[in-house]
């Protein structure tokens, strides 16, 4: 809803996440945030204990994604899924054989 009232110029400015798959489709521009208004939201992993006792294979791959994926990247991915109604599976695999997974 919001980037629809940012295109139908009901306001002027919206505060979005720079991951968004719509930015660049809708030819949208990312502000700098030089005042450091808003916190930085870092994508991190949260796993159950138990999870990770039935599945310790989970550790190293999620340790491995660290530092993998760019703010470029996570917009594309999410363009694609959200944008292009893509399965997020499909994607996801397309992107870590691009990676060399």
């Amino acid at each position: 809803l919001m980037y629809r009232a940012l295109m139908d110029r009901q306001v002027d400015l919206v505060a979005g996440n720079s991951t968004d798959g719509l930015i660049a489709s809708l030819g949208l521009v990312v502000l700098e945030d030089d005042r450091h208004y808003f916190p930085p939201y870092e994508a991190a992993p949260v796993v159950r204990q138990p999870t990770l006792e039935r599945h310790p294979e989970l550790r190293a791959a999620l340790q491995h994604l660290g530092g993998l994926i760019s703010e470029e990247d996570m917009r594309r991915l999410n363009y694609q899924v959200d944008g292009e109604h893509r399965d997020v599976k499909q994607v996801v695999q397309e992107f870590l054989r691009s990676k060399g997974w």
